[in-house]
């Protein structure tokens, strides 16, 4: 019987956060586009906390949102509790964070994708990639189908030869129990894909009606919500939220966690990928930090519809009646009652120096990935990368130039540069330190940073694109007003200062000067500023900030051109670094391996020293002149 055989633009492995990101972005450009699932109802799976957003992930969702992406969207549908973290510091570590229902996010973006034209959702095992002279030609399904298309972009998350582990129990499956992917890694070592071998994990899911929150702290929710999208009406997500819980371990529990550490595969040798520094286990932080005698355990709520609440901060791979025993002494948790046990998951991803900053392979052309495939940890990241994959992957198609987003306009740009530019042997999870720009990448300004690559790519309305470029000449026309308004030494102006707790006028000054000092916003003065107009809140908070902030920015942007000079000195593909003299030969063997495509990309590879990068400009400067 002859094998089914169909033809499409592009097709997507896997419909985690990355793929369904990346299925979007390429439908929304024009592209017929297949999507593969192990299960249909896994797509947008959060298989670990109920959550999106978080410190520099909040960043992430609002970049994804400003360039025509789904997340942001779909987390303002479907959230019950949202938080701006960090609001008592300065504007750049600001970042929003929103629990989930989790059977509603996922149901929510299932829907997205079926009603989306162009999308072709499909159960099946991708099995093989098919290339033809290092050029995609398509995939393979376990089934023996097979479906050409002239870009793939692979999302497979920790689906690839997936095994679940706590204690002596190992499970060869997926999250939550799914199907693993047990076929395609051989195929792909087969085209020359370096593969790494990592983990992640997940505490356990306890029952609500067993816990005890009268010895937590109860966490509440922001009185005004913020939303993720720009596009999300803000009046539409003024709701009412359900709490969180804080409580913590003790020197109890630490003390079973250490008698049993011989019993944690993590510990005991079971466990071969590496995991997450920046999000251990429980286990591994009793360890690694012995001196603290207590860590934070947040009870968060997986949904409205569901009893089942996470357990933040205990992520564990210990056996299942150690699991019992120590989460029994939380204060709260003495009769709790585990709904799913906590464990470890390995799964197989690959080394992303193998990517170009499109997230295209270097050696397989057509060829995109996303996620946590690419060696990273979170669905923002995964998310993130999805949306860069799928737009590069249409571009490829359609002949365009690929969107390549760098260090300086981006979190998103920080975070691909540093997969495809460092050796990562761990999961790679985003940071606010990791940004050198951050002052500039706000999560507040992303529209304004990243919607211009929108209507070009036909991902983002004009009518929103409009509104971005109106927003932007509405907060220079009011910064402008009020450098141009002046104040004097009048009774209500001293009395407004006195009450702001701010000091007496000793002369004139424009209201601009007074809203640069620490303790007064632009609202502060409403009453001695009779001529403003009104104006929307995310308005109101770019004229507060830009005019609070201006000089770190004036010197973050100076930052910025010297970047982009080192940026935009493009170095040939065809560059053979072995003749240029004066290179060390690590230097030579690392420029070699990464095949950076400009000098500011050659100057981040461990390795290449500022020697290096003067040997190099000279020799690229030489051969300009020939």
């Amino acid at each position: 019987m002859p094998n089914v055989e169909e033809k499409y633009d592009v097709v997507i492995v896997g419909l985690g956060h990355a793929g369904c990101e990346a299925a979007l972005a390429c439908a929304r450009m024009g592209l017929e586009t297949i999507c593969f699932t192990v299960s249909v109802e896994s797509i947008a799976l959060m298989p670990c906390n109920p959550n999106i957003g978080g410190s520099s992930k909040g960043h992430l969702v609002r970049e994804i949102d400003a360039l025509g992406g789904e997340m942001g969207k779909n987390i303002d549908k479907t959230f019950i509790q949202s938080k701006m973290l960090n609001s008592s510091k300065g504007p750049a570590v600001h970042s929003l964070r929103a629990q989930a229902d989790k059977s509603e996010y996922s149901r929510s973006m299932r829907k997205v994708l079926e009603n989306t034209e162009h999308i072709t959702i499909r159960q099946a095992e991708v099995s093989e990639i098919i290339v033809n002279d290092g050029v995609i030609g398509g995939v393979k399904t376990f089934s023996g189908a097979v479906y050409h298309a002239r870009a793939v972009v692979l999302c497979t998350g920790t689906y690839l030869r997936a095994r679940c582990i706590y204690g002596e129990v190992s499970n060869y499956t997926g999250p939550n129990g799914l199907q693993a992917a047990n076929h395609l890694t051989d195929s792909l070592k087969a085209n020359g894909v370096e593969m790494f071998r990592f983990k992640t994990g997940t505490p356990a899911r306890v029952d609500k009606r067993s816990i005890d929150f009268s010895k937590m702290e109860e966490q509440f929710g922001d009185e005004y919500v913020v939303p993720f999208s720009f596009s999300t009406d803000p009046d539409s997500v003024q709701k009412e939220q359900v709490s969180c819980w804080l409580t913590y371990t003790n020197e109890k529990t630490h003390e079973i966690i250490r008698s049993n550490i011989h019993r944690s595969p993590l510990f005991s040798g079971m466990i071969e990928g590496t995991g997450p520094r920046y999000c251990p286990s429980i286990e591994d932080k009793v360890v690694r930090f012995a001196d603290k005698n207590r860590h934070q355990v947040f009870i968060e709520p997986e949904g409205n519809y569901t009893n089942e609440m996470y357990l933040g901060g205990m992520s564990s791979s210990l056996p299942e009646d150690v699991q019992y025993e120590m989460y029994r002494t939380v204060p709260g948790l003495e009769n709790v009652k585990i709904v799913r046990n906590a464990y470890a998951i390995e799964y197989d991803c690959i080394n992303p120096v193998q990517l170009k900053p499109s997230l295209e392979f270097k050696n397989i052309s057509g060829l995109f990935s996303g996620g946590q495939f690419n060696g990273s940890s979170g669905y923002e990241e995964a998310a993130a990368q999805g949306i860069i994959a799928g737009i590069n992957a249409a571009c490829k198609v359609l002949g365009k130039e690929p969107l390549i987003l760098d260090r300086s306009e981006a979190y998103i740009g920080v975070l691909i540069d540093d997969l495809v530019t460092k050796e990562n042997h761990e999961p790679y999870r985003m940071m606010t330190s990791r940004a050198e720009y951050r002052l500039l990448l706000r999560q507040d300004n992303a529209d304004i940073r990243l919607s211009k690559y929108g209507p070009e790519l036909g991902l983002v309305s004009d009518e929103q694109y409009n509104w971005v470029l109106e927003k932007q000449e509405l907060v220079k026309e009011e910064i402008d007003r009020l450098e141009n308004t002046t104040v004097g030494c009048t009774d209500n102006v001293q009395e407004l200062l006195l009450k702001l707790n701010s000091t007496p006028l000793k002369s004139g000054t424009n209201l601009a000067e007074l809203i640069r000092r620490p303790e007064i916003s632009y609202n502060d003065l409403a009453e001695i500023d009779p001529n403003r107009k009104p104006l929307k809140r995310d308005v109101v908070e770019q004229v507060d900030i830009n005019i609070k902030y201006e000089g770190y920015i004036s010197r973050q942007l100076k930052q910025v051109e010297h970047f982009k000079k080192l940026e935009n000195k493009i170095i040939p593909e065809t560059i053979d670094y072995d003749e240029i003299t004066g290179l060390r030969k690590e230097a030579q063997q690392k420029l070699k391996k990464f095949n950076p495509r400009s000098i500011g990309q050659a100057s981040r590879i461990s390795g290449v020293s500022p020697a290096d990068i003067s040997v190099l400009l000279v020799y690229l400067e030489q051969h300009r002149r020939l």
